[in-house]
Formats: structure tokens, C-alpha cells, sequence
């Protein structure tokens, strides 16, 4: 069988910086879109216009923090499956 020495399209730099602009784009649609539809919250601060964009970005923020703290402290270390020289 031939390999081909071609690199993945998703690793090109081309289609990393295709993929960021499609995705800068349908945020900024998404979030003008609020000012065409009236949202109405169920408390004060969730009617307020970008409420869903920061609320989702301080979420994932806070998520990967958690998840950090969390490796740190179920992290085991680098010699944890190494043989020791007492179980001989």
C-alpha cells in the first residue's frame, strides 16, 4: 500500500484559519440575531443583549479550571506503574 506523505486538512494552516473565520462569523450572526428577536428573560439579567455568549463563555471558563484543579489533584506520579525495588 502507498502512504501519502500529504498532511490532514484539518492541519493545514490554511483551513485552521478558514475554520476560525466560519466560526467568528456564525458567532457574530448569532449574536446579532438577538437585536432582530426580542428575548424576554425569566430573571433581569438574562434578557440583557449578550447575556448567552458571555454566560457560555464564563461557564466554559470555569469547566476547564475545574477540570485543571481536578488533574492536579487526582494526578499520579510519573513513576506510578515503574517496578519498585522492595516489590522484588
Amino acid at each position: 500500500m502507498k502512504q501519502s506523505n500529504t498532511v490532514h486538512f484539518l492541519y493545514r494552516p490554511r483551513t485552521i484559519r478558514m475554520l476560525w473565520w466560519i466560526f467568528s462569523v456564525v458567532l457574530a450572526l448569532t449574536l446579532l440575531a438577538q437585536l432582530a428577536f426580542h428575548v424576554k428573560g425569566y430573571f433581569t439579567i438574562d434578557g440583557w443583549f449578550g447575556f448567552g455568549a458571555v454566560y457560555g463563555l464564563l461557564s466554559c471558563l470555569v469547566m476547564v479550571l475545574f477540570a485543571k484543579a481536578l488533574g492536579m489533584v487526582l494526578k499520579r506520579p510519573r513513576n506510578y506503574h515503574s517496578k519498585r525495588e522492595d516489590d522484588v
